[in-house]
């Protein structure tokens, strides 16, 4: 992979925590990606589930492989998911996928 690069990750939240669950990536997640380099911005994708559940998707998009290094480490397939984020989190998923963008319109 030489190309862009989208990292795919996902939790669930509650109706309830979902707002802080936002703030904390727009206030705290938000700024330490934009001060990497290679870090070309995010998706962030909401769906109701059943009852009171929300699933929130996260794909941030970077210049390369080594872009998502220089954020996730040299494990790149587990997720980043700081304890603030884990106490408004009902669970997440533990690994992510990564996608070679090969078209964009």
């Amino acid at each position: 992979m030489g190309g862009e690069v989208v990292r795919s990750w996902g939790g669930w939240t509650t109706i309830a925590d979902e707002g802080a669950y936002l703030e904390h990536l727009d206030r705290d997640t938000l700024p330490k990606l934009r001060a990497l380099p290679g870090f070309l911005g995010w998706d962030v994708l909401r769906r109701r589930e059943e009852g009171e559940v929300v699933r929130v998707v996260v794909h941030s998009r970077w210049a390369d492989m080594e872009s998502v290094r220089a954020f996730a480490g040299d494990d790149l397939e587990v997720a980043v998911v700081p304890p603030a984020a884990q106490a408004v989190l009902t669970r997440y998923d533990q690994h992510v996928e990564h996608f070679e963008v090969v078209r964009r319109d």
